[in-house]
Order: structure tokens, then sequence, then C-alpha cells
């Protein structure tokens, strides 16, 4: 059960509207209209209606995932496998279901989305050192040389910075997620069964 009531559109201040098309335009939209972004009481889908409690801050925190997703140089697979991580961490039903779809259209197959949402190392070579990586630094807060090697390997110096980045931003929309339950879509399985 949601904890934030809706803030619909009709409701919002300025600044929540300001915030509202930014949310429902640029590339997050891609392929999308402002409706698809509308949970069934017309709030807006995910962490974002809670960002519109605080539209300031809110702004701030979905241009840092805007642009770790849409600017970062990080590959899309390899982003979305560290985001499901992230989510399979977190057990972030929303955050793996999201970001799962946006792994599909990334190339990610069926099985790897699989074993990451049981937390289990992917097959991929490139794929299990991202995510081991994601799932060391979040369980033990730092990460080993054996453990950070391939993936420095993989994605270099700035690379690194991006993945501990989106890492940490991931972390932020996942306890968003989690304290304060946004609808779930009807008629979809959670991926860790919450609530």
């Amino acid at each position: 059960m949601r904890r934030l009531p809706a803030v619909t559109k009709d409701s919002m201040k300025p600044e929540q509207l300001d915030l509202f098309g930014k949310i429902t335009s640029g590339p997050r939209s891609k392929g999308r209209n402002a409706m698809d972004f509308l949970d069934q009481d017309g709030g807006l889908i995910g962490p974002f209606n809670a960002y519109l409690y605080t539209p300031k801050i809110g702004d701030a925190a979905q241009t840092l995932a805007g642009l770790l997703r849409f600017d970062s140089m990080l590959p899309g697979d390899l982003r979305e496998i560290a985001i499901c991580a992230v989510g399979q961490h977190w057990q972030a039903d929303y955050e793996f279901y999201a970001h799962a779809k946006v792994a599909r259209n990334e190339g990610v197959d069926e099985a790897t989305l699989e074993a990451l949402r049981q937390g289990k190392t992917p097959a991929d070579p490139k794929h299990a050192a991202i995510a081991g990586f994601v799932w060391e630094m979040l369980a033990e807060r730092k990460v080993s040389d054996a453990t950070y090697a391939p993936a420095h390997a993989i994605l270099g110096d700035q690379g690194m910075v991006e993945l501990v980045l989106l890492a940490g931003c991931y972390c932020m929309v996942s306890a968003n997620l989690n304290v304060f339950r946004p609808p779930f879509p009807d008629g979809v399985d959670r991926p860790f069964g919450g609530q």
C-alpha cells in the first residue's frame, strides 16, 4: 500500500508541474507519452511521485539518475546489469521490474536476468564482473582488488567512477521505492514477492 498520496497533475504547484515536465520528457520519455508515467491513482510511477514532495531535491535526484542512464560512458547492458544488481540487493521489486525491462531492450537475456534476480552470478564474464562488483560493494561497503580488477579491465577509470555513482544513485532510488511503496503494475508478478 502506497505511503505517499499521489500528487496528481491537477493539484500540482508550479514547481511540481515543472518537475513533472522534466520527468515525462527528454530521453526517459523515448517511445512513451506522459500518460505512461502515471499510475492508477494519477500519480507519477516508481520513485517520481515522492520527488514531487520536494521538487528542488527531487529534480536533483532525477537529473542525476538521468545523467547516469543517458549520458554515461557505461554500455547499456552493463549499466542495466548494475542497476538490476542494486535492485536485487535491496529486494526492490519495482526497481528490478522496471530495469529488467530496460535491460531486455539493451540485449540482456532472460537467463541473465533470472540469475540476477536470484542473486546468482551471470554466465557472461562481463556481466558477472559488474554484478559481482556491485554486490560486493553493497554488502561489504568496499571491494577487494580481486573484484575491482575485472570490472576495471572492462570499464577503465572513468567507467569505474560512473559505476560507483550509478550504484549509489540506485540505492537511493531503491530505498525510496521500498519505503514509500508506490503502486506496482496490475497483473505483473513482483520479482521478490514484496508488498
